[in-house]
């Protein structure tokens, strides 16, 4: 789906982002943090397929060693846009993923969900067949 377009903003339209092309599965993940976020994923590389747009403001999670990612939320609505990666993969990109949940609905409904481990194992865990519509209420 090289022509589609994905477009995701926050309640009060400050803050948003773009994906193009095929934005593959998204993932589920219950980790501390995005278990209290409820947010859904899409994956790539900063400034390649997913555009950030606006002004947001940052919460740098603690790693176990150093701080791996930092959240964007807006700070007038305070929804949460992206994470983004603070370390370079080993090709110099930089990982991001943005929150589908910021999606129209009817845009991102039936794509697959992912889940991964995140709280436990880091692992990702076996498919059930869900898509975002089974999990959006």
């Amino acid at each position: 789906m090289p022509d589609r377009l994905l477009k995701g903003s926050c309640h009060c339209g400050k803050a948003g982002w773009t994906l193009s092309g095929d934005p593959g599965s998204i993932t589920a993940c219950n980790c501390t943090l995005c278990s209290r976020y409820g947010a859904l994923w899409a994956y790539d590389f900063e400034n390649e397929r997913i555009r950030v747009e606006g002004t947001t403001s940052t919460y740098t999670r603690p790693g176990k060693a150093d701080p791996a990612l930092e959240i964007h939320f807006c700070p007038q609505c305070g929804c949460v846009v992206c994470w983004r990666g603070l370390r370079l993969e080993d090709d110099g990109r930089r990982r991001i993923a943005v929150n589908v949940r910021l999606c129209a609905f009817e845009d991102v409904a039936d794509l697959a969900i992912d889940h991964f481990d995140g709280r436990d194992s880091f692992d990702d865990l076996p498919s059930d067949g869900r898509c975002v519509r089974d999990l959006w209420f």
